[in-house]
């Protein structure tokens, strides 16, 4: 007896007319035609069956504050921080674990079952980083939360973020942050870097750096970052988040230093709503796009995410953790039309998030936790195009949410036609 059994399911990668079976909470089978009786049964009828969305970089302690104390009238990076450092001082710890759990919920029905937090630690009351633990505890059956401990206003710049930095690791914050661009000087930013991996590396930690925010080319901090996880030998393990500058650099300088990040193991996470939104903002025309040169780095072979990084927070007043969204911004933002880079782009939000976090049991595959979302769409292209209603979004076996498919009525006179946009739609065309 199953648990649950999706049937005719499409895979990512072209897989078609599978059923997945799930027992105990794990995938037991993915073969066509499985014989035997489910507690439900749910049938795709050719539609998109994927791994939850990943999102590998994102600030809940801020998420869904909006307008407090005031909008950010100029857009910029640096306005928001100081509309952080304006609205710390009048943080709950009641307020701050609110606003991410009503974030989590539409999380969970955007099928977002996993999420990197970064959790500001220049806060000597550390409420953020009580208020997330115990949400990580509290939603540990539905949504998987890694929390990263991230240093806000710098390492250095900012008395006792170090203290504060290892204490927050103490209380079960499982990754090393850091913003080294945000230091004093650049200099700064180098040995921030350096002590940062020293700690993670001596407590066998992963690292994700916000690093190299910013639209000066000279801003190179993924350079050290990137050497100091060879000397470590951490590779696999260590992320730079935002890499913007990159968009700046000149290509001579970058040739060197695509090949010095794939050679050290190096993750990168582009978070491209709020890249093309907070950068280039000095520019008049030509303005720089704002987002870390992922086409080179793919072909490289250095994974990279998307993350969705804010929602209704100081830095960015929309979204509503859409991770499709945050798939079909990078595309356009990064132009990758092809075919196997639009599949990587549904990948940026899936699997290659799933193995930079070391998420255990991800996938479709037997042995796998029997986490799945059905999507409105026959394949990856299709599921960004449409930013594809999730359907279903199922967790250990059990279903956890369910949408109504999305679709229009248009009348043409007395000609009634069902609308929902999909390939199934253009068939009868060919």
């Amino acid at each position: 007896m199953f648990d649950l059994v999706v049937r005719n399911a499409n895979l990512p990668g072209g897989r078609k007319n599978l059923d997945i079976a799930i027992a105990d909470g794990r995938v037991v089978a993915v073969e066509a035609g499985v014989q035997g009786e489910a507690a439900q049964d749910i049938d795709a009828t050719g539609r998109l069956v994927t791994s939850p969305f990943v999102d590998a970089h994102i600030h809940l302690d801020s998420t869904l504050s909006l307008g407090l104390p005031r909008m950010n009238e100029s857009g910029t990076l640096l306005e928001g921080i100081a509309l952080w450092g304006e609205l710390k001082p009048h943080l709950t710890q009641e307020a701050i674990y609110e606003r991410a759990r009503k974030l989590c919920l539409w999380s969970a029905a955007r099928g977002t079952l996993a999420i990197r937090s970064h959790v500001d630690v220049c806060d000597e009351r550390l409420l953020a980083v009580e208020a997330l633990l115990q949400l990580k505890k509290d939603l540990a059956a539905w949504i998987d939360i890694q929390l990263v401990a991230f240093p806000q206003d710098g390492f250095f710049r900012s008395r006792g973020a170090e203290a504060n930095l290892r204490k927050a690791l103490k209380m079960g914050v499982e990754v090393v942050g850091g913003i080294p661009h945000f230091e004093r000087t650049q200099e700064d930013g180098r040995l921030s870097v350096q002590a940062l991996m020293r700690i993670a590396a001596e407590a066998g930690l992963m690292v994700d750096m916000h690093c190299d925010e910013s639209d000066d080319p000279l801003s190179r901090h993924v350079e050290t970052l990137a050497a100091e996880t060879l000397r470590h030998g951490m590779g696999g393990r260590v992320a730079g988040s935002h890499l913007t500058s990159m968009h700046s650099m000149d290509n001579y300088y970058v040739s060197k230093l695509i090949p010095l990040i794939a050679e050290s193991g190096l993750s990168a996470i582009a978070n491209p709503l709020i890249n093309i939104t907070l950068q280039g903002r000095q520019d008049s025309y030509p303005k720089r796009r704002g987002m870390t040169r992922v086409k080179e780095l793919l072909a490289a072979g250095v994974p990279v995410a998307f993350g969705h990084d804010c929602v209704m927070d100081p830095w960015y007043a929309l979204g509503s953790h859409d991770m499709l969204e945050v798939a079909a911004m990078g595309l356009h933002v990064g132009q990758l039309t092809s075919m196997q880079e639009i599949d990587a782009c549904f990948d940026a939000v899936t699997s290659t998030p799933a193995k930079i976090l070391n998420l255990d049991g991800y996938g479709v595959s037997p042995g796998s936790w029997g986490d799945l979302v059905v999507l409105q769409a026959e394949d990856e292209m299709e599921a960004i195009r449409l930013r594809a209603e999730r359907l279903y979004v199922i967790r250990r076996g059990k279903l956890l949410a369910r949408s109504a498919p999305r679709e229009s009525l248009v009348w043409f006179g007395s000609d009634r036609q069902n609308v929902a946009f999909t390939r199934q739609n253009l068939n009868q065309l060919r």
